[in-house]
């Protein structure tokens, strides 16, 4: 199946070509293949998918097989969704760029007056990572409104608003919040009607606990003493603005195509979130950081990993052509994997 589809959507390439092509990618993705934690991997060329399957289990314990319809937990590569839902209000003219996040988020201290919306969507915004606030004993998950309780009640940055670079999963849970006060719909439900609906991304949704269920789920796992345990869930896996989508690989493809048209963010919006806004330092790879985007080359991109989960989306725009690989497990790290199956598909 995956070899007929390629091979149709590439014939003026050559068959020598597209069959080379497949068995690296088959080759690459050895780890997840078999009874164990899989993937779904998807190439995409001038629109077209080129190579669209699953590897592996989406759930260990009933044996159910990883599809182009999984689910997957995004982790951080929700924050393309949560800067495009903050883009498309100041599209609306219900909020700015430059307004300050206080303004939003009255009971954040006073020394967050001068930390605005852009910094945060670029990691410029210089506050506590919430991870480092949990109390030591902490045994239920944290929300939104716990990060924002515990923001509230600490009074110190890592920096001057605007003057350094420091990933942050604090800012885009609070641009979450700003998205509900903005726009009076909770975060889930902004984001489907606004982002999800339109684009008929019928099986992405922003997971909230007890809520909705996820259709197709993927569970994720880690390899521990030897074998694969299930580790879907830890206390950072409510919060919702910096990682809580679930999405396939087929939703993703509809995504994608929308970010090269105006069907869903204006010629301004898209601009801004695909332009370098600061220079990223310390973490490999990155060369400087958009809004809900990473910037190397020619690439647009970014990486998702939460407890049981490690994904990743490569576009490159100039030549229309993006990979994903989302996949349940712990191990191994998927961005150079995604490049060395991309090579193969550069300039054909």
């Amino acid at each position: 199946m995956r070899l007929a589809l390629f091979l149709a959507s590439l014939m003026v390439a050559g068959a020598a070509h597209a069959t080379d092509a497949v068995q690296n990618a088959d080759r690459l993705m050895q780890k997840y293949q078999g009874d164990v934690p899989g993937a779904a991997l998807l190439v995409l060329k001038d629109g077209k998918p080129l190579l669209r399957t699953g590897y592996g289990l989406a759930n260990l314990e009933q044996h159910v097989k990883v599809t182009p319809d999984t689910d997957f937990r995004l982790a951080s590569v929700s924050k393309q969704f949560t800067a495009a839902a903050i883009l498309l209000l100041a599209e609306d003219g219900k909020l700015r760029l430059d307004d300050s996040i206080r303004h939003w988020l009255p009971s954040l201290p006073a020394t967050t007056d001068k930390v605005t919306l852009r910094q945060l969507l670029s990691h410029t915004g210089g506050l506590i990572d919430y991870e480092d606030l949990i109390p030591p004993g902490q045994t239920a998950q944290l929300n939104d409104q716990d990060v924002l309780r515990m923001l509230s009640a600490t009074p110190r940055s890592y920096f001057a608003p605007g003057s350094a670079y420091r990933y942050s999963n604090t800012g885009y849970v609070l641009l979450g919040l700003v998205v509900e006060k903005a726009s009076g719909k909770t975060l889930q439900e902004f984001l489907r009607q606004r982002i999800f609906a339109p684009l008929h991304m019928d099986h992405t949704l922003l997971y909230v606990h007890d809520d909705k269920t996820v259709p197709d789920r993927a569970y994720g796992y880690s390899w521990t003493k030897g074998r694969w345990l299930r580790t879907d869930q830890s206390l950072t896996s409510a919060t919702r603005g910096d990682g809580g989508i679930y999405s396939s690989i087929d939703d993703l493809a509809k995504w994608d195509a929308a970010l090269y048209d105006d069907r869903l963010l204006g010629d301004a919006s898209r601009k801004a979130a695909f332009s370098p806004h600061v220079k990223v330092t310390g973490e490999p790879y990155v060369a400087s950081y958009g809004y809900g985007w990473r910037i190397t080359g020619d690439t647009l991109w970014h990486s998702g990993e939460s407890i049981g989960f490690r994904n990743v989306i490569v576009r490159w725009p100039k030549q229309h052509l993006t990979v994903i690989l989302l996949s349940n497990r712990n191990d191994p790290e998927p961005y150079r994997t995604v490049l060395k199956i991309a090579q193969p598909f550069l300039g054909s």
